[in-house]
Order: C-alpha cells, then structure tokens, then sequence
C-alpha cells in the first residue's frame, strides 16, 4: 500500500523516531502503526508512543519580562524525571520555546504548539526531544501578564514562577518590592488580588461552610448568618493577596507595604504557576 506524507509524519510524532526511519517501518508494516511501532522498537528506536499515559510532575517554569517590563510570559515544561527537569537540552528547548511565545505572540498552547522552531514546530521539537531521552515531555501552562510595571519571580530549583502587575507605579523603582510579592505569592498562594477578585462560588462555599461550623458549636440560629459572616472576612484575610500579612513583616499587610514603597503602588494581576 502507499504510505502517505501524512502517515509518515503521524507516525514520527507518535515516536519521535527520524522520517525516513518512520517511513521504511510503516513500509516494512503495510502502513500498519502498532507493527511500526514495534519495527521502530526492535531496532533500537526510542519511542515515546508508551510513555502516553505517563505522568509529568517534573520539569522547569521558564520566565521572561520585555525590556520595559511591561509585558512577561511564563511557561511551564513538564517531564517525568528531575533528572530530565535538569537536563541542558529540556532547558535549552524550554528557552526556545519561551522565545518563540514572546516573538508569535501565540493566543494559548494549542497554538503555541503549532508555532515554527526552526525547520519544525513547537510540538515536533518536543516529540523530536522525547525520541531521543525516552520520556514524556508537554507544556502544560502558558500565561502572558501586561501592565505598568511586570515582574518575574521564580522560586528555588524552578519549580514555581510568579509573574506580578504592578500599578500606580509612578516612575517609581519597584522590581525589588515586586519580587518580594512575587515571593508572598509563591509562599502563600493567594485566591485572588482582593476580596473583589474571589468568584461568587468560593465565596458561597466558604459562607456555608461558616454556618455549618457555626452549628456544629452549637450557635444559636439566630447569629449563624452574622458568624459565617465573620469567617468569610477571615477568609479573605488570609487568602487575598493584598489582605495578607507580609511574609516579610508581620506587622503589616502586603497593600500597606507596597504604599509605604510608593504612594498608591498596589497589584493589579498576578500568575503562579508551580509543577507537581
């Protein structure tokens, strides 16, 4: 039977072996993948067809600001293996891939696999990467954050990144007080910015876990409402970046350390992504 461009090209990103290896073992099979798949094997071929179903809880974030700091970009590249995590070659491709995503400007990871890198794309160069070290390899985040002053912040052995949006910066120096927050949220792993930013169902989760603690004490029913009440502002002080203590100083919050950087200076988006 005719084996097609197509079927070739199948065939290399199920394995991750050469074209023309592919194309003699889907000629040798009859245009038969799993017989292919076991050709490419016997001879030595590593394939990543069986690590499919393989976890990825390893791996390296990868993060980058433009030269204004307005805009920044984290990736996130999985593997099963820290020892792959800390392989150059998976370093040198998640740097690749990263400068790919800040010159394409991709809309999410779909497409982020499909952009070029070099003769292939994205997705080919990660399939090539995992025929050769035998381990599965994927993106599994991509996130883009813009605004007045941006700031990176990746966590010991680049396992968690941060990217922080500062506003109200009024020509102010501020990368030394967005690394600190961006540290507050690796540590603390905030909800959201503010009590504004916490979606309505966590907000009804938490009042109706409030109530049921409240009877579960023993509270009169009258006052249940106004004690889940409570926990929610509790809640929000905790969990809320802003409303946090800061890591750094107990004494205050993280919105009155920034003010006390400069005038007015707060966040206004932020990203973490960890691995594992």
């Amino acid at each position: 039977m005719a084996i097609t461009a197509q079927d070739v090209n199948k065939l290399r990103q199920m394995t991750g072996a050469g074209m023309m290896d592919c194309k003699k073992a889907l000629t040798e099979a009859e245009g038969d993948f799993d017989k292919a798949i076991d050709l490419l094997r016997k001879k030595g071929q590593k394939v990543s067809a069986s690590r499919a179903d393989r976890e990825v809880t390893e791996g390296s974030v990868f993060v980058r600001t433009n030269a204004d700091n307005t805009e920044g970009i984290l990736i996130a590249l999985n593997c099963e293996t820290d020892f792959v995590g800390k392989n150059e070659e998976f370093q040198n491709l998640g740097n690749a891939i990263l400068d790919v995503a800040f010159e394409k400007q991709p809309a999410d990871i779909d497409a982020l696999r499909k952009e070029k890198l070099g003769d292939l794309t994205v997705e080919e160069k990660i399939t090539e990467l995992v025929g050769k070290i035998g381990e599965k390899i994927e993106i599994s985040e991509y996130v883009k954050v813009q605004g007045e002053a941006v700031v990176p912040y990746i966590h010991a052995g680049s396992k968690l990144g941060v990217l922080v949006s500062l506003k109200g910066v009024n020509g102010a120096d501020v990368q030394e007080a967005g690394k600190d927050v961006g540290m507050q949220i690796a540590a603390m792993n905030p909800v959201a910015v503010d009590k504004e930013g916490v979606d309505s169902s966590t907000i009804e989760k938490e009042l109706e876990i409030g109530k049921e603690q409240a009877l579960a004490e023993g509270k009169p029913a009258n006052i249940v409402d106004k004690i889940a009440e409570g926990k929610l502002q509790k809640f929000f002080k905790d969990n809320t970046l802003l409303n946090q203590q800061f890591v750094k100083d107990n004494s205050v919050t993280v919105a009155k350390y920034l003010d006390g950087i400069s005038k007015g200076l707060t966040v206004a988006e932020f990203k973490r992504v960890s691995i594992g």
